[in-house]
């Protein structure tokens, strides 16, 4: 049997070869650096997202971490509920020693889950949620590296005056922040372009039955406008596009980005899906720095491919462990600083936090077109950049050109 002397010398030894392993890539203090993640995980992006947060820290850490400590993540959900997103960025910052907080899902939520960090001082930095009112409040605390919802379709609208050119559109809309955002954006934009708003119908996204969608598009079916714009999440913007065709309809489709993005768009939607434009914040084909390694290293990791969800939410976590390295300490007012003064290219594209309009620590990016062509995504727009041509649906023509 060992003595206890020996014991106690095996165990010094073993301390001594971790710590010879473990020091040279943490350092002496091996104290880890906390961020808080907050997000909705009822909803189709949460996994996604969340793989790519893991990826990100991974790579973080491989890299020697923050000043020599690892990074460590503590997650909450919001469940995408006004109350649960409180609690749980309260209940994240009581347990956990958070120097930042990153994500955020849920534009409804996100409004609210913000404000409370803000409160205790703590540095968010929203990777995803996109009602504008997030960073037009002042927050100090608050920053953004995602458009605003009143930018999703900047690409979309550059597409629609320069190649597609409807005379009417209908828009049909989820009636959340995000898709009430969306909406309004349109309706303006059709305005200062004379295109005709045929039909404006907003519905709740609870409510999937078949008959419901059918009574929403039944006002399209007389008269059909050119093009019908969608501001959905996933599962109701398939069902919603299906039943447009089901329908009869021919309009061209258009998605204001949302569940339209997503991987599994196609698939749900079925040969509905065939020829929709939509508005999209990255696609795999951008020329940024470490976009396609990112979406290639996913797609291997976990058998399905990112859009610009997970895109967001690695790219974030990369900014906010910059921040951190740079920051002159871990205080909040240090870290804001080092927030002010990013300057990163990241996979999601260049970040750089500044204000203009009404928005206050808002990065500012382009934005893109993608079209469902042959069950696939393609790049489509800009034209100076894309991958694709548009191709229109078999016998669809604006009636601007006829």
């Amino acid at each position: 049997m060992p003595t206890r002397w020996t014991v106690l010398f095996s165990l010094a030894a073993f301390s001594t070869i971790l710590l010879s392993f473990v020091g040279p890539l943490f350092g002496q203090n091996s104290e880890p650096i906390t961020i808080g993640i907050v997000q909705a995980e009822r909803f189709p992006y949460a996994t996604m997202m969340k793989n790519s947060f893991e990826m990100a820290l991974e790579v973080i850490n491989q890299g020697g971490g923050i000043k020599g400590r690892p990074l460590r993540l503590v997650y909450g959900d919001d469940q995408a509920d006004q109350r649960a997103g409180v609690k749980a960025v309260k209940e994240l910052a009581e347990k956990n020693d958070i120097v930042m907080f990153v994500g955020g899902y849920s534009s409804s939520n996100t409004v609210y889950t913000t404000a409370v960090a803000d409160q205790l001082n703590i540095p968010f930095l929203v990777t995803t949620a996109a009602d504008d009112r997030i960073t037009q409040r002042k927050m100090k605390n608050v920053y953004r590296l995602n458009p605003p919802v009143n930018d999703y379709a900047k690409g979309l609208e550059g597409m629609l005056l320069d190649t597609i050119q409807p005379a009417s559109l209908a828009i049909l809309y989820e009636n959340s922040p995000f898709g009430t955002g969306a909406a309004l954006r349109m309706m303006w934009f059709c305005r200062e372009h004379d295109i005709k708003i045929g039909k404006m119908i907003s519905y709740h996204r609870e409510r999937r039955d078949p008959a419901y969608f059918q009574k929403l598009v039944k006002p399209l079916i007389q008269d059909p406008p050119d093009a019908i714009y969608m501001v959905s999440y996933l599962n109701d913007g398939a069902r919603l596009v299906k039943t447009i065709r089901e329908s009869g309809i021919g309009s061209l489709l258009l998605g204001g980005a949302g569940g339209f993005t997503h991987y599994k768009f196609p698939a749900k939607a079925g040969n509905a899906a065939d020829k929709l434009v939509t508005a999209t914040l990255w696609t795999q084909q951008l020329p940024y720095a470490g976009t396609r390694q990112y979406y290639d290293q996913y797609g291997k990791k976990y058998q399905s491919a990112p859009d610009y969800h997970g895109a967001e939410a690695y790219s974030g976590l990369l900014v906010a462990a910059d921040a951190l390295k740079r920051a002159a300490s871990l205080k909040p007012k240090d870290v804001r600083a080092a927030l002010d003064e990013t300057r990163m290219e990241t996979p999601f594209g260049p970040v750089h936090f500044t204000s203009y309009g009404r928005y206050q620590r808002q990065n500012s990016l382009p934005t893109m077109v993608l079209q469902v062509i042959d069950g696939k995504f393609e790049f489509v727009w800009p034209e100076d950049v894309a991958t694709s041509s548009f191709v229109p649906p078999s016998g669809w023509k604006s009636s601007k050109r006829e």
